[in-house]
């Protein structure tokens, strides 16, 4: 890419910081930051086509959640399975396709049925492709890719000469994604908490200080803008 290819990023990815220090603020539990954050993502959601974001990944719940109280953790289940039951209908009418990545065997039934019906519902949609990062963690996504890997090779389906970094990219749960092009963390806090590691090798980063139930389209829209004035190389040195 030269310095005249200024384009805006493809797929954006955004660790939702800042739920439950934006209820706490307001002398409110956590779960009702993680209420106005479930609001927040529609808003960004339909703001995507207006700057050419094709593809929106979001992480919803990481595999180190679990650690936080069992109130918490059952509301935030509550949450989803909510999320998923009221904005099906939406999600469908505007275009958008669902999937999730993550492991799924810590998932109760209900909610995993929730997860399969909504991917089979939009499917065949194509105008944003929604990711929720969900029981997800890029070190777990990474040894369970290596695990199939390994048994690929057991069956005798691969040999340790196939391994490079493009098959095992193809065991990964993002096989179907290109890499991120941006990734944006609201809150203030300047970590990537283990979210898409092996994906966001060359991807941009925008830490900021919003909490996510207050990062609007706007704001989502001007770093979508700054993102353009950035020279991305990849390794290489531009002329």
């Amino acid at each position: 890419m030269t310095k005249m290819d200024k384009i805006g990023p493809r797929h954006v990815a955004i660790i939702m910081d800042g739920n439950g220090r934006w209820a706490q603020q307001r002398g409110r539990p956590r779960l009702v930051g993680h209420h106005a954050g479930a609001k927040r993502v529609r808003e960004i959601v339909e703001a995507c086509p207006d700057v050419g974001v094709k593809y929106l990944t979001i992480f919803a719940f990481s595999t180190e959640n679990w650690k936080r109280t069992q109130t918490e953790v059952a509301g935030l289940m509550r949450l989803f399975r909510r999320y998923i039951e009221r904005e099906a209908r939406a999600l469908l009418q505007e275009g958008v396709r669902v999937r999730f990545i993550g492991d799924r065997m810590k998932l109760d039934d209900k909610l995993v049925s929730l997860m399969d019906n909504l991917e089979l519902l939009t499917s065949t949609n194509d105008k944003v492709h929604l990711t929720i990062a969900l029981n997800y963690g890029g070190r777990d996504e990474v040894t369970r890719a290596a695990q199939r890997l390994a048994f690929e090779i057991e069956q005798g389906r691969l040999t340790h000469k196939d391994v490079d970094a493009e098959t095992l990219a193809k065991f990964l749960d993002t096989q179907f994604l290109p890499d991120p092009d941006l990734v944006i963390r609201t809150s203030g806090e300047a970590r990537i908490s283990n979210f898409l590691l092996w994906q966001s090798a060359y991807a941009e980063y925008e830490f900021l200080d919003t909490l996510w139930p207050d990062f609007t389209s706007d704001e989502f829209k001007t770093v979508i803008g700054a993102y353009g004035t950035r020279d991305r190389r990849y390794g290489a040195v531009l002329a």
